[in-house]
Protein backbone atom coordinates (compact mmCIF):
# COMPACT_ATOMS: atom_id res chain seq x y z
CA UNK A 1 0.00 0.00 0.00
CA UNK A 2 1.39 3.79 -0.81
CA UNK A 3 1.02 6.12 2.47
CA UNK A 4 1.68 9.74 1.82
CA UNK A 5 4.34 11.29 3.55
CA UNK A 6 5.65 14.38 4.17
CA UNK A 7 9.43 15.49 4.70
CA UNK A 8 11.31 18.76 5.50
CA UNK A 9 14.85 19.73 7.38
CA UNK A 10 15.38 20.88 11.15
CA UNK A 11 17.57 23.51 12.40
CA UNK A 12 20.13 20.57 13.05
CA UNK A 13 19.97 19.56 9.15
CA UNK A 14 18.32 16.34 10.02
CA UNK A 15 15.11 15.24 7.66
CA UNK A 16 11.97 14.89 9.36
CA UNK A 17 9.60 12.62 7.65
CA UNK A 18 6.23 12.36 8.53
CA UNK A 19 2.88 10.02 7.50
CA UNK A 20 0.08 12.33 8.04
CA UNK A 21 -2.84 9.67 7.76
CA UNK A 22 -1.39 7.71 10.78
CA UNK A 23 -1.35 9.56 14.06
CA UNK A 24 2.09 10.43 15.60
CA UNK A 25 3.99 7.75 12.47
CA UNK A 26 7.00 10.47 12.07
CA UNK A 27 10.60 9.76 12.07
CA UNK A 28 14.01 11.10 11.39
CA UNK A 29 17.44 10.85 9.09
CA UNK A 30 20.71 12.40 8.76
CA UNK A 31 19.82 11.92 4.70
CA UNK A 32 16.93 11.72 2.80
CA UNK A 33 17.16 8.10 2.00
CA UNK A 34 18.07 7.79 5.37
CA UNK A 35 14.59 9.18 6.71
CA UNK A 36 12.83 7.32 3.67
CA UNK A 37 13.93 4.06 4.90
CA UNK A 38 13.10 5.53 8.51
CA UNK A 39 9.62 5.91 7.74
CA UNK A 40 8.76 2.90 5.74
CA UNK A 41 9.86 0.81 8.56
CA UNK A 42 7.50 3.34 11.27
CA UNK A 43 4.90 2.86 9.26
CA UNK A 44 5.39 -0.87 9.02
CA UNK A 45 5.00 -0.81 12.76
CA UNK A 46 2.33 1.92 13.75
CA UNK A 47 0.32 -0.18 11.50
CA UNK A 48 1.03 -3.59 13.58
CA UNK A 49 0.39 -1.56 16.62
CA UNK A 50 -2.86 -0.44 15.09
CA UNK A 51 -4.25 -3.82 13.95
CA UNK A 52 -3.10 -5.32 17.49
CA UNK A 53 -4.92 -2.70 19.07
CA UNK A 54 -8.14 -2.81 16.93
CA UNK A 55 -7.58 0.88 16.16
CA UNK A 56 -7.90 2.33 12.21
CA UNK A 57 -5.03 1.81 10.28
CA UNK A 58 -5.47 5.28 8.84
CA UNK A 59 -7.62 8.56 9.74
CA UNK A 60 -8.95 10.25 6.92
CA UNK A 61 -6.67 13.14 4.33
CA UNK A 62 -8.07 15.52 2.61
CA UNK A 63 -6.19 18.19 0.36
CA UNK A 64 -7.82 21.45 -0.51
CA UNK A 65 -7.13 24.51 -2.77
CA UNK A 66 -6.20 27.56 -0.47
CA UNK A 67 -6.09 30.83 -2.97
CA UNK A 68 -3.81 32.98 -1.45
Amino acid sequence: MKYPITMYQNEDGWYVVECPIIPGCLSQGETKEEAISNIQEAIALCVEVRQEKGLPLTIDYFELEVCA
